[in-house]
C-alpha cells in the first residue's frame, strides 16, 4: 500500500513510518520540516491547512494517517487544521486515520464522564492537549470525509514493540486498577493494523 503520513517526524508519527515500512509499505513523510532520518521513505515538507498541497500529496494513495500535534500554546489551531485535512482527504478521496487523543472517550467504570475532566487520567498541565482533542474528534464526527479516529491510551509514550493491544470503542481501555497506557511502537502497530484491516468503526480505542 501507498501511505502518507503526517507528522512524521514526531513521536507518534515516526513510529507509524517504521511500522509501516516493516510492513513492506511504501510512505511518504510528510513535517514541518520534511526532514528525516528513516532511509526507504519520500520524505516531503508540508503544512497540513494547505488543502490543495495536501489534495495533491494524498492523491493515489491508499490511506493517510495524521499524527500531527499542536505545540504547546498552540492548541486551538486543532478544529482548523482537522478540518483541512479532512477536506483534502474527502476531495482526494482517501481514507484517513488519525491519531488523537484519549479526552474523548468514556471513562472506564464512569460512563457518563469523559477522560477529558477525569482527573485520574488528565492533570491540570494538559487539559488544554485533552480538550484540543475531544474538539477534534468532533471534527471528524462531523466531516463527510471517510475517517476513523483512534484514542491511545491515557499514557502514550516510547517504549518497546511487543505486537500486542487491546482494542475498544468508546471508552479508554484500562486494566482493572485504572491504569492506561500502551507504547507509541505498539499504538503504530494498532495503526497499521486498522489501515489494512479497517474495523469499521469510527472510534477506535487502543490500549494494554
Amino acid at each position: 500500500m501507498k501511505l502518507v503520513v503526517l507528522g512524521a517526524t514526531g513521536m507518534a508519527g515516526s513510529r507509524v513510518v517504521t511500522e509501516a515500512l516493516a510492513r513492506g509499505h511504501e510512505v511518504v513523510a510528510v513535517s514541518r520540516s520534511g526532514a528525516s532520518d528513516t532511509s526507504g521513505v519520500t520524505s516531503v515538507q508540508g503544512d497540513v491547512t494547505d488543502v490543495d498541497r495536501m489534495k495533491s500529496l494524498f492523491a493515489g494513495s491508499d490511506a493517510v494517517v495524521s499524527a500531527t500535534r499542536p505545540r504547546r500554546g498552540e492548541e486551538h489551531t486543532v478544529p482548523a487544521t482537522t478540518t483541512a485535512l479532512l477536506d483534502a482527504a474527502a476531495a482526494a478521496r482517501t481514507r484517513v486515520v488519525v491519531v488523537g487523543g484519549a479526552g474523548p472517550l468514556r471513562s472506564p467504570g464512569r460512563p457518563g464522564l469523559l477522560v477529558l475532566d477525569d482527573p485520574r487520567y488528565v492533570e491540570d498541565a494538559w487539559r488544554d492537549a485533552a480538550v484540543a482533542s475531544v474538539e477534534q474528534f468532533r471534527v471528524c464526527q462531523a466531516h463527510s470525509a471517510d475517517c476513523v479516529y483512534l484514542s491511545p491510551a491515557a499514557v502514550l509514550e516510547p517504549g518497546v514493540r511487543t505486537g500486542r493491544y487491546r482494542r475498544g470503542g468508546t471508552t479508554l481501555v484500562a486494566d482493572p486498577d485504572g491504569t492506561s497506557r500502551i507504547s507509541a511502537e505498539d499504538m503504530a502497530v494498532a495503526v497499521l493494523d486498522e489501515v489494512e484491516k479497517p474495523g469499521g468503526q469510527p472510534h477506535v480505542a487502543v490500549g494494554y
